[in-house]
């Protein structure tokens, strides 16, 4: 998977909200990355959501066109390194951006992401488009 962009929840929610700029890049890819935790992220929006089954609609299209990636021993691995370098510099972040950065730093994935705190993590890569 190297060379391929895994989109981080906030980036995805731009995506799906139609942001140009995320859909031309997205669009230049062989194929879209969906990390388990941004769905399972993005099913908390939904349902939290005034329009639930609109943005359910949405998800569910996203999966039909996105690959999937699950989190595994290898997920487990980055994310236990990734979060003790975070704690030795006493620069925690969510726990769920340690399990998207970890999946993407696991599979060789260029992390899309506005988040500046990702910069926290080293050897990842990340793009903010």
């Amino acid at each position: 998977m190297t060379g391929e962009w895994l989109l981080d929840t906030n980036a995805m929610i731009d995506f799906l909200n139609g942001d140009f700029t995320l859909r031309e890049r997205v669009a230049d890819s062989p194929r879209l990355l969906l990390s388990i935790v941004v769905l399972a992220e993005l099913y908390v929006g939904a349902h939290k959501s005034a329009r639930t089954n609109e943005n359910l609609a949405r998800i569910e299209n996203l999966i039909f066109t996105s690959d999937l990636i699950n989190c595994d021993h290898g997920t487990a691995w980055e994310y236990g390194v990734i979060k003790n370098g975070l704690r030795l510099k006493g620069r925690l972040i969510p726990e769920s951006d340690l399990w998207i950065a970890a999946t993407a730093r696991q599979h060789g994935l260029t992390l899309v992401t506005r988040d500046r705190h990702f910069e926290e993590i080293e050897r990842l890569q990340i793009a903010n488009w």
